[in-house]
Formats: C-alpha cells, sequence, structure tokens
C-alpha cells in the first residue's frame, strides 16, 4: 500500500464500509464520506442525502473554490480529533480522523445540516455571501430552506458514531497494510526501506537495484508493479511527506527544507510538492496553525 490515498480507496471499497454507509445514512438521515487526506473534490458531493443547497453551490466554480478552502480549513482542524466546519452559508458539516497507528490516513465526514432554522434574515445573508462567489440565490431559494436542520445533541451523536467507526476502520487498515506487506516482494520492502532512510541523498535507480541486488530493468518494472508508481515519483512523494513535517517549523526557510529532504532546487520542489499536494509549500503552511 504505497499511498494513504490508496488505502482510503481498498478501505472505501470494502464490506465494511459499505455497510456501515447504509446503516448511517438511514438512521441518521445524513450524508457520509471516506475521503483521503489531500483531494480536490467536495467530499459529500453526489453522496446520498447531500443537501440540495450543496448540490447547487458545489456546480458553480466560484463557490465550489470557496467550499474547498473551507474544506481545507475542516480537516486541518480533525487531524487529531473531530472537527467542525461552519460555512459561510450556516451550514455544519463533520470531519472525524481514521488512523493508522499514530497516523491520520483520512477522514470520515458528515453533515450539511443547520443546527437552527433557516429564516428570511439568514437567507439575505447568504444571498450577501453568494453574490460575492457569483451566485444567483433567488433561483435556490427553496433549496435552502429544504436543508435538513439538526439539533446540536443529534449532530454530536452523528460524531460519536463516526469515532467508534473510524476506530473500526482504523483496525481494518492495518489488516490491510499487513497483507499488502506480506505479499511485497522482500526486494522491493528492503528498498522501500533504503529510499526513505536515505532520501536526502542523490538517489538513482541504478544506485537502488545495485544495493538490493537485481538489474536496473527488473527493478524498475518490479517497483512499478508492486508500489504503483515508478521509482523517481516514489521518491518525491517520500521527500514531499518528509517536508510536511519541517514546515511545521516556521523558523525553517522552505528553501532550508528543500534541499533538507533532498532537492536539488527550489523550483524543482515547489512544482514537485504541489503537483502531490495540490497547493504550494507556503500556501500548505498558510493553513497550518500559527502556534505550529
Amino acid at each position: 500500500m504505497n499511498t494513504s490515498g490508496t488505502l482510503i480507496e481498498a478501505l472505501t471499497n470494502s464490506s465494511l464500509y459499505r455497510d456501515y454507509e447504509r446503516a448511517y445514512t438511514e438512521a441518521t438521515n445524513l450524508p457520509i464520506a471516506l475521503r483521503p487526506l489531500e483531494t480536490w473534490q467536495l467530499s459529500l458531493h453526489g453522496k446520498c442525502r447531500e443537501a440540495s443547497f450543496c448540490a447547487l453551490m458545489s456546480n458553480k466554480s466560484r463557490s465550489c473554490a470557496a467550499c474547498l478552502r473551507a474544506q481545507d480549513e475542516l480537516v486541518q482542524s480533525a487531524r487529531d480529533k473531530p472537527g467542525v466546519l461552519n460555512c459561510a452559508f450556516g451550514l455544519s458539516e463533520v470531519a472525524v480522523p481514521v488512523k493508522l497507528g499514530g497516523e491520520t490516513i483520512g477522514f470520515l465526514q458528515t453533515g450539511q445540516v443547520m443546527r437552527q432554522r433557516p429564516t428570511a434574515a439568514s437567507f439575505k445573508k447568504a444571498v450577501a455571501q453568494g453574490v460575492e462567489l457569483g451566485i444567483d440565490l433567488s433561483e435556490s431559494r427553496d433549496a435552502y430552506f429544504q436543508t435538513p436542520v439538526v439539533s446540536q445533541k443529534k449532530l454530536d451523536s452523528a460524531t460519536d458514531l463516526l469515532v467508534i467507526f473510524a476506530d473500526h476502520l482504523s483496525m481494518k487498515s492495518n489488516q490491510i497494510v499487513v497483507q499488502t506487506t506480506n505479499a511485497e516482494p522482500p526486494v522491493i520492502t528492503k528498498a522501500k526501506q533504503y529510499i526513505t532512510e536515505h532520501h536526502s541523498e542523490d538517489l538513482s535507480l541504478s544506485q537502488v537495484a545495485k544495493y538490493v541486488h537485481t538489474s536496473v530493468f527488473y527493478f524498475c518494472k518490479l517497483f512499478k508493479r508492486t508500489t504503483g508508481v515508478n521509482f523517481t515519483e516514489f521518491v518525491s512523494r517520500i521527500r514531499i511527506e518528509k517536508s510536511k513535517n519541517l514546515l511545521l517549523n516556521r523558523n525553517l526557510r522552505i528553501s532550508e527544507i528543500a534541499y533538507e529532504v533532498g532537492f536539488q532546487s527550489l523550483t524543482h520542489f515547489n512544482r514537485t510538492f504541489k503537483n502531490i499536494v495540490g497547493e504550494s509549500p507556503t500556501e500548505y503552511r498558510g493553513h497550518l496553525p500559527r502556534s505550529a
């Protein structure tokens, strides 16, 4: 299992998750999604029980971008414990971390509800907010007032259910990792460990192939077939994950971090980081808690 995204995909396709998703939706009448750490899609969009008002907004590029930024704030607050998002339109969403060991690999998400019944005044405020995002909310009045209203107690109870299920998914993810590791050729396990330990050095395909005593051609094919990515991308992903931890230290300049994790130029680091994470190192650091 080479990335948390791949692991989350495996969990999403498991019968455990599908059965829970169905039971949770039927019991609470709320949407639910299991999302990876990084995604450029609205997690609850297209899900059963998605709020019609949210569905309308997601079809507008500017409002979708605003929602994605809000979603990012939500998961940043939910790295270690349940987080709550109260969006500019007055809707609430909850995210609960799913962990593998002590590492967060994804989030269970639910919500798209109001905690107070919508009023003419709240709709007027939403209209003002929507105009800034390029939405004609005069067409979505009905959808706004049809948004589910859930008490704080019920939302807390739904969150408790997600916390319990997140623990089950954590156990399931560990089973998947163990099964995958057992199926992984020892030569690849050894190579991945070597790459992780020497990621800050100038690694080459031939160097690692020599270390695990295989030909470059054989190692290249086996590595891609086993991990799902080529050697260069795997090394880049290891370096980017290491850089995320260093970005928590605001005393370190981004250029220092780039060279520390093994990149030979700041430009290459910035480009690779954005390709993998979806935003620049500066933007990513801007989302982190100021106390970090």
